[in-house]
């Protein structure tokens, strides 16, 4: 016969409390900081918006055959000739500057993230080559990131592109060269404690290949503090890109970024037709704040640490 308890009610069944997974422990300490997921709302919507830019855009605004130049420098909000609604106004081609900024965070976008992976994996590979070979590997590889940190990351970006030209292309070289002793340096930190854990002198009794206790063993372990930095870099990245690109050697005006945008409408500020640049440069920091307060938070839940 069950038993009952007092007052004739049958005791309640133990509750069972689903079991934590890594992934959704992450994902609950993440989105413990409104502000930050707040910030991944607003980039994921930025990067869907420079995704589908040809097809949310008002117009292409570097389409010949779209533009007037009757409609240059026109306020926000003017409906031009053809009966088009500038809600952002438009530069001194008649672009809109909507679509302009749409386009313009597009190629942002792909040089930030596309320099800082190549970037992640040039330097991760070399941090994780000093860790574990050691001796004269590391003296050398050591020896060129401290040279490279040495020098204003601006200063190198230009003169490389002083060298090799405008172009997206060639400022994604510009800025992985910038970029690399970073992600080597934060590899080779941790590292240098990984590699005299047991599971990498097991690897070594195996006499498995030097590759594969690298990139199968090592590196999955040195990943949280390589995911915060890359996160940092993008919006670095980013705003290297806009500064190069301001200062007329970043990508050409066929191919506009962000950072174009604002120098376009630089000389026409004290004429009083701010949105030229401003619009542009509100997109710019509304993009990099939102990178960081992303990464801020990845640094606080991978490393806790360093949580307030």
């Amino acid at each position: 016969m069950s038993e009952v308890a007092i007052g004739g009610t049958t005791p309640a069944a133990p509750r069972q409390d689903k079991v934590e997974t890594p992934l959704r422990r992450f994902v609950s300490e993440f989105c413990e900081s409104r502000i930050a997921l707040g910030g991944l709302v607003v980039i994921t919507i930025i990067a869907l918006i420079a995704i589908f830019a040809s097809w949310i855009a008002p117009q292409n605004p570097y389409d010949l055959a779209q533009l007037d130049i009757m409609d240059g420098r026109m306020e926000p909000g003017t409906v031009g000739g053809a009966g088009f609604t500038y809600w952002l106004g438009t530069d001194d081609q008649g672009r809109d500057m909507m679509s302009g900024i749409m386009y313009g965070l597009r190629i942002s976008l792909t040089v930030g993230a596309g320099s800082a992976l190549i970037a992640c994996l040039v330097g991760a590979s070399l941090g994780l080559m000093a860790a574990y070979i050691g001796g004269r590997t590391d003296t050398v590889i050591m020896r060129l990131v401290d040279l490279q940190l040495s020098f204003p990351s601006i200063l190198v970006a230009l003169m490389i592109l002083a060298f090799l030209g405008k172009g997206v292309m060639n400022v994604v070289v510009a800025l992985v060269i910038v970029e690399w002793a970073y992600y080597a340096r934060t590899v080779r930190g941790t590292a240098l404690v990984e590699r005299r854990r047991e599971y990498i002198e097991a690897a070594q009794c195996l006499a498995l290949p030097t590759y594969r206790i690298l990139f199968r063993h090592l590196l999955p372990n040195c990943l949280p503090p390589l995911i915060v930095v890359a996160t940092m870099q993008v919006a670095r990245a980013i705003a290297l890109e806009a500064t190069l690109s301001f200062l007329g050697l970043g990508v050409p005006i066929t191919e506009p970024s962000l950072g174009l945008l604002i120098a376009n409408g630089y000389e026409y500020m004290l004429s009083g037709k701010y949105w030229i640049s401003f619009y542009p440069g509100i997109a710019l920091l509304i993009t990099i704040v939102s990178i960081n307060l992303v990464g801020d938070q990845l640094r606080d839940v991978l490393n806790p640490r360093l949580k307030k």
